[in-house]
């Protein structure tokens, strides 16, 4: 008899992570409980807060499993570790990659019609970089968003105030020009583009050309040959077929809360990714600016332009925009037996 992982994280590599990594891998035990992994080999520590958004996409893929699971025929139950990831252990040994986040359980349950809904959802979620349709989406949408947040300490903000919109929009463009700049970061984000649909299917992970709307040619050149944006003629036309993604921005969405300890990192990916998939259902589409949170001249800027209070060790952690696109493309997503290790694999 098929272990019920095997359909479960069929589904759940749906989840979303940042540049599309990809970096959690489930350890099946048995047919009910398994461990949860984050592969340090496809971490993003060379930007700040690289690795507590490590954290972050943890509790992500925590609520996909939850939802997937009970599609199935199961609640999850958790039993979490908050160690630091320490991505040095990929230096004193290659072969030490896998980060313990924890311990799940499967626990039969009784599927309903609004388990099978959820699954859908969580399935046709989509990070959409298409440009935006100028409208507003309505109260209702943010009001759950807030009701999501407030549930778990966290506060969602956002604003219409196009004034605000198009300079943090702005923001979001010159921080991956200033990102550029610095060594480590842009080595790691050269690693995660792929210039082409034939790589981005052979990979099945990474930031596609194509889900970032911009031709491959033009892609590779600009982001191997990073001096090129500071060239004038050059450099503002990757500016404009950058910004050109960036129509249609009406609102911008940003979460605020707790954002000290991996235990704080991990319920902020939760209320993350309950917002999104909140949104999805009701048809409203969402990108995340995540370099203006993690680059700290661009995250400055926008504390000060949104009038966030970050004192008393809560932080704006998450920014994004949202609205009403076409439908996106479909980012790759490595096969189930890439992130799975044990008897299911």
């Amino acid at each position: 008899m098929a272990s019920p992982w095997t359909d479960i994280i069929e589904d759940a590599r749906h989840y979303p992570s940042p540049h599309n990594s990809q970096p959690i891998v489930v350890g099946v035990e048995d047919d009910r409980t398994a461990s949860v992994f984050y592969d340090l080999r496809r971490g993003l520590p060379a930007e700040s807060f690289g690795i507590p958004f490590g954290h972050v996409c943890a509790g992500v893929f925590l609520v996909g499993l939850a939802v997937v699971a009970r599609a199935h025929g199961f609640t999850v139950t958790e039993t979490l570790d908050h160690g630091p990831m320490d991505f040095d252990r990929l230096t004193r040994d290659p072969g030490d990659h896998l980060h313990r986040l924890g311990s799940v359980a499967l626990v039969p349950h009784v599927v309903t019609d609004d388990d099978r809904e959820a699954l859908a959802g969580f399935l046709a979620r989509r990070t959409s970089r298409r440009p935006y349709d100028h409208t507003l989406v309505g109260q209702d949408v943010v009001a759950a968003a807030e009701e999501i947040a407030a549930a778990s300490g966290h506060r969602f903000r956002s604003t219409d105030d196009r004034a605000v919109v198009d300079e943090v929009v702005r923001v979001n463009q010159e921080t991956l020009f200033d990102d550029l700049r610095n060594d480590a970061v842009h080595d790691e984000i050269l690693h995660w583009l792929r210039f082409s649909k034939r790589q981005a299917a052979t990979t099945g992970d990474g930031l596609s050309a194509e889900t970032m709307l911009m031709p491959g040619p033009v892609l590779r050149v600009a982001m191997e040959h990073r001096g090129l944006w500071d060239v004038p003629v050059l450099g503002a036309v990757f500016r404009r077929v950058y910004l050109a993604t960036m129509r249609g921005v009406r609102q911008l969405g940003w979460l605020e809360g707790p954002f000290e300890t991996a235990a704080d990192h991990v319920e902020a990916g939760r209320v993350f990714m309950r917002i999104w998939l909140d949104m999805s259902r009701r048809g409203v589409a969402l990108h995340p600016f995540g370099t203006v949170i993690t680059n700290p001249r661009s995250h400055a800027a926008f504390v000060d332009r949104a009038g966030v209070d970050e004192s008393d060790g809560r932080m704006a952690w998450m920014l994004f925009r949202f609205g009403r696109s076409a439908p996106p493309p479909v980012a790759h997503r490595r096969p189930a037996a890439a992130m799975t290790i044990g008897s299911a694999s």
